[in-house]
């Protein structure tokens, strides 16, 4: 049976992407026999503080170059991004710099110590990773995508392993990731060339920023949002409650959603860039919808519920005694997960249809009950009900996105037929 052209560019990138997610989910049975939960929990902490910072580094254009008209108004707005990232990574290395001086941050935090200087080049990596992989994405050039996350995962498990081996067993982590990541950024820059990229005046860059203005007003605030509401676990409950517990809940939460970022990664990508195509064209997108995620479903569903039974005596064989607490948190994510696997994909629906600013109210909506679910775990003197209520509050708005996603579409199909 031959496979479609989409199908097989989801297969080279999700391909890539199994391999190198593979090779890094691998490495932890390794590194959770070097690094203990205590570890585990402050390299918890550290990224949380990435994640929610990356996303004001692009301002989100490098999403513009795929609905980008012309290949020139693709470049003019990536080297943009590009330009932005650089500063405001400047930016935070004067900040971090400033907290290591004083004494870093406050509380438990203050552990991280001198590691606070790694999240600015944490940052800049990710960011201009994000912008190539865009352009690369426009251009249907999966593999080099594929092989520089591949790249990622390989570099910063061996040094991670080898950081932890010396006895580095609390930068270990977190230096492993920036280098790993460093590694996987030149390897995008090796193939730059290869797009032949058109050049670009300041003037061609600043009227594509303009251009394309809802990314940052819309897209970036509301991602903003969404990763300070995800990483509200490590940067609330780490406050309150024992660092090896956040070791055990970023252990289990990493076995869930590592495996759904890993086909999400690439099946919104591929998926954005064919529905892209098919709106400019005015082309019928509900069959490559619907077999998506019929088949996704079809998959998806045996595989939760036999992690929903299998969760507690698996991490116990495999990482060691002293992690089979995840299997409680495992259990209390694996609803959210299952939603999250179908609506997450279709994340991109609302940059092409330019619907950003009502999906932004989904996620103020999201904030809100976690911040609730999380406060409430905090009065109850519980880790454990904060996470479940999390991963409840996170399960309703999933749910909510996809119907709100497929309503859009069908929508849209509504014109075609006519």
């Amino acid at each position: 049976m031959r496979l479609s052209p989409i199908m097989r560019e989801m297969g080279t990138l999700a391909g890539g992407n199994v391999l190198a997610q593979t090779i890094g989910l691998a490495a932890y049975f390794v590194l959770t026999r070097i690094y203990s939960p205590d570890d585990f929990g402050l390299f918890a902490i550290f990224y949380s503080y990435i994640e929610v910072l990356i996303i004001f580094s692009t301002g989100k254009y490098e999403l513009a170059a795929v609905t980008a008209r012309s290949d020139a108004e693709a470049a003019a707005v990536s080297r943009f991004a590009l330009r932005m990232n650089a500063v405001v990574s400047a930016l935070l290395l004067g900040v971090a710099l400033l907290l290591w001086m004083l004494g870093g941050l406050p509380g438990k935090l203050s552990r991280l110590g001198w590691m606070v200087t790694l999240i600015p080049p944490m940052v800049f990596f990710c960011g201009t990773s994000r912008v190539y992989s865009f352009l690369f994405n426009r251009a249907h050039r999966y593999r080099t995508m594929a092989l520089s996350e591949t790249v990622n995962s390989a570099s910063a498990a061996l040094i991670k392993v080898a950081l932890g081996l010396i006895g580095l067993l609390q930068s270990g982590l977190p230096v492993g990731t920036v280098a790993g990541r460093a590694v996987a950024n030149l390897c995008y820059r090796l193939r730059l060339k290869s797009l032949s990229m058109p050049a670009t005046t300041r003037g061609e860059r600043l009227a594509a920023a303009k251009e394309h203005r809802r990314f940052p007003l819309f897209v970036a605030t509301k991602d903003f949002v969404n990763a300070f509401s995800g990483n509200l676990p490590f940067l609330w409950l780490a406050v309150w409650f024992d660092q090896a517990e956040v070791g055990l809940f970023s252990l289990a939460l990493t076995f869930t959603f590592r495996p759904v970022n890993i086909l999400n990664g690439a099946f919104e990508q591929v998926l954005y860039a064919r529905t892209a195509e098919g709106v400019r064209r005015h082309e019928s997108i509900a069959p490559i919808i619907k077999s998506f995620l019929l088949k996704l479903n079809v998959v998806a569903l045996p595989v939760a519920v036999l992690a929903w039974f299998a969760a507690e005596p698996l991490f116990g064989f495999f990482f060691g005694g002293r992690w089979t607490g995840c299997g409680v948190y495992v259990r209390a994510l694996l609803p959210w997960v299952y939603i999250a696997l179908s609506s997450t994909s279709l994340m991109f629906v609302s940059n092409v249809f330019s619907t950003q600013r009502t999906e932004f109210f989904f996620y103020l909506a999201m904030l809100a009950l976690r911040v609730a679910a999380i406060a409430a775990g905090i009065h109850a003197g519980s880790f454990l009900l904060g996470i479940r209520l999390y991963a409840a509050a996170g399960m309703l708005v999933a749910a909510s996105l996809l119907v709100w996603y497929l309503w859009q579409m069908r929508r849209y199909e509504r014109t075609v037929t006519c």
